[in-house]
């Protein structure tokens, strides 16, 4: 059952520290009352001190966003990675179940995994994430997702754009614009996307960006599955990708590199990287169009009403569009 629009504005309103400590407690362990809350918006993620043992992280999930086998899907996903030494920051199996719940809330524990985030400046670290990806590419391969999403033009595209148009932050005189220019930028996607149809599908992490990827001397691990999806491989490489065009293919080559030392990559997954990153402009201003009667979204991203930001993404969105008439990334 979908949450009133009341519930949905204010999703979090009554998770209380000491609910939050009594979900914990519940489980079997003794909490010391330290409890810190950790960086995330979609959900609620604490850092929760237990007597005699390394704290643990605590995750609740946004009631109403994903169905319950939606995320034992992701749960599943992650302890099948683990399983097969895939370094990733699985769910603790607590009673029989990953999936514990208080109240409204559904609420999965962690243990807690230190690390920085990567920077990937130099070959070495681009080709151990290009191995470390293949490895989970292997395992996403291994099995198919029946409740998650599909990474689709449809939900990341004209969906986030239709909730964009509704929005009344968006200043009058940028409407017009922006949607002349989604609808542009998106015709052309979903052109790219249908010419592209062979391209294999598989579990992917779907939000491979670097704020999900902590980094050790051991090399990288992942600390979130929350948007884990079906997809093309490419879409859990193109975000690691920064500077400019030849630095790209420079990167590119390199997790290419150590990707295919574990599994092949299809050269024709390139032609995807300028689509799906038009999918994830239009997406992010979605997101935050449908998140903003959250409070917690007013605060982090004050700048989201502001005229100046519409202004910018016009210029993002019209350089997107340019950067589709150039030719694929080539290795």
């Amino acid at each position: 059952m979908q949450p009133d629009a009341s519930e949905q504005a204010t999703p979090f309103a009554e998770l209380s520290p000491d609910l939050v400590i009594a979900a914990i407690e519940r489980l079997g362990l003794a909490c010391d009352g330290r409890v810190l809350a950790l960086n995330s918006y979609e959900n609620r993620v604490y850092q929760i001190g237990v007597e005699s043992q390394d704290p643990v992280v605590a995750k609740f999930y946004r009631p109403g966003r994903w169905s319950r086998d939606a995320i034992l899907e992701e749960h599943e996903f992650s302890l099948g990675l683990a399983a097969a030494d895939v370094p990733v920051v699985a769910p603790t199996v607590i009673e029989g179940r990953t999936l514990h719940d208080i109240g409204d809330y559904g609420y999965a524990v962690f243990p807690r995994r230190g690390g920085r985030w990567p920077e990937l400046g130099v070959t070495d670290d681009r080709v151990l994430m290009g191995r470390f990806l293949a490895r989970l590419h292997l395992t996403g391969a291994a099995a198919r997702f029946q409740h998650r999403r599909r990474l689709t033009s449809e939900i990341f595209g004209w969906d986030a754009r239709s909730i964009v148009l509704d929005c009344p932050l968006v200043p009058g005189y940028v409407v017009d614009k922006y949607a002349d220019l989604t609808q542009a930028l998106l015709e052309r996607t979903d052109a790219v996307l249908e010419a592209c149809n062979f391209v294999a599908s598989l579990r992917i992490h779907g939000d491979c960006h670097r704020g999900n990827i902590l980094w050790t001397d051991t090399g990288a691990h992942f600390v979130d599955l929350d948007d884990c999806m079906t997809g093309p491989a490419i879409q859990d490489l193109w975000m690691l990708l920064a500077g400019s065009r030849e630095e790209m293919r420079r990167q590119m080559a390199d997790y290419v590199e150590g990707y295919e030392q574990f599994r092949p990559f299809d050269r024709a997954e390139l032609g995807l990287i300028e689509p799906l990153r038009a999918l994830r402009l239009v997406h992010y201003s979605g997101w935050l169009a449908a998140r903003w009667l959250d409070p917690a979204f007013p605060r982090a991203f004050p700048w989201f009403g502001e005229p100046r930001y519409w202004e910018n993404h016009l210029t993002a969105l019209r350089e997107q569009l340019d950067a589709m008439d150039q030719d694929a990334l080539t290795l």
